[in-house]
């Protein structure tokens, strides 16, 4: 008994994600950690942040590690085409991975020229696009004269200047009114209902892990710190280290779920979330976002919502157990992140047991019916 269409399409894309995935992990992993490390020992600069500069040992790892941190959604875009369409999809995949980090608009702030993230998610979308442009680039029919060249130079040139334009000219623009739009929405709903704002919050920094969503909700707990109302970054900090945290703890609890690599990134999103870089999550998701992406929601709107209610204030434009030493309610903000670490892990795994069982009843459903 074969898979309908629809059930091996899905069983493709999910091949194709999880292969960008397994080569973007130890980027994720080295750069992260790097991070983490640097952060975790330098001593406090402005606003009690974390400021390596004044160490050159700290201040040159955290160079390399952002520097293989910043090569994540080119990896992931570049390797996701490549999963779709050959060694001919990686250049176009690597462009649109590069470009989703740097897109150029018109600060429609401050005016003049800023650059804007489509994050994680502009990287999946971009690598499955760059992948299908290369394959209807090789069904053009190519002379005996251009065929030996069309894998190396003909379908990069072509591929990269579609997938550029695409990049540049469709999907630039709207995040950057998509981050406005948030972040007057924000101001406008102050802090009047703050149970619907800390969801909100919550649910924003963890949708895209880094991404512009996340931005808008940081950006606005920043803002606020300005006008001394600490409460909202209190609450956005909580939520910041949650998902990575929750997605390492759910690898620890339950490791039959998760696969060797899964487990390797589970550790690394464990510091990630300890310093509160919340993109430690970003491996999970991309492979498994129907998944991953409503548990960390979840877990991140559970643990800004307490931090709000009980008072949680963040003096330092940053997140996770790092700043603990200057949050108000120090107590309650490590139970805020607590609760929604395990939240996020007990979620995750009773979604991924559930769809496992469902899986092995279909294969024996469909054993049966072969026999």
């Amino acid at each position: 008994m074969s898979d309908s269409p629809v059930t091996e399409s899905l069983k493709k894309l999910r091949q194709y994600l999880l292969t960008g995935v397994s080569y973007a992990i130890p980027f994720v992993a080295a750069g992260g950690i790097l991070i983490a490390l640097a952060l975790a020992f330098a001593p406090k600069g402005a606003n009690n942040a974390p400021d390596p500069s004044g160490s050159q040992v700290l201040s040159t790892m955290l160079t390399i590690g952002v520097a293989a941190f910043s090569l994540l959604l080119p990896i992931l875009g570049g390797y996701i085409s490549y999963a779709i369409a050959g060694r001919p999809g990686l250049v176009p995949g690597f462009v649109g991975g590069f470009l989703c980090n740097h897109i150029p608009v018109q600060n429609p702030v401050e005016g003049g020229p800023t650059e804007v993230s489509t994050g994680f998610l502009g990287a999946l979308v971009i690598g499955l696009l760059a992948g299908w442009i290369v394959n209807q680039i090789k069904k053009i029919p190519a002379g005996k004269i251009l065929k030996p060249i069309m894998p190396i130079l003909i379908i990069p040139i072509l591929s990269s200047v579609f997938v550029g334009l695409l990049v540049l000219m469709v999907i630039g623009n709207p995040i950057a009114d998509m981050m406005l739009s948030l972040g007057n929405w924000l101001e406008t709903m102050g802090t009047g209902n703050q149970v619907v704002l800390a969801m909100i919050l919550g649910a924003m920094i963890a949708f895209d892990m880094g991404g512009p969503v996340n931005k808008a909700a940081f950006f606005f707990g920043l803002g606020m710190i300005q006008q001394e109302n600490y409460a909202i970054m209190g609450a956005v900090a909580a939520a910041i280290c949650t998902p990575p945290l929750g997605m390492g703890l759910a690898t620890m609890l339950q490791k039959k779920l998760w696969k060797e690599e899964e487990r390797e990134a589970g550790i690394a999103g464990l510091a990630m979330g300890m310093i509160g870089i919340t993109e430690g999550a970003i491996p999970f998701a991309a492979a498994d976002p129907l998944k991953v992406i409503p548990s960390i929601i979840v877990g991140s709107m559970v643990a800004s919502t307490i931090a709000m209610l009980s008072g949680v204030g963040d003096h330092a434009p940053h997140g996770g157990p790092i700043v603990i030493p200057v949050v108000d309610n120090k107590i309650m903000y490590v139970v805020a992140i607590i609760v929604g670490t395990f939240v996020t892990a007990m979620m995750i795994n009773a979604l991924k047991t559930i769809s496992q069982r469902n899986a092995k009843q279909d294969e024996e459903q469909a054993a049966s019916a072969a026999g």
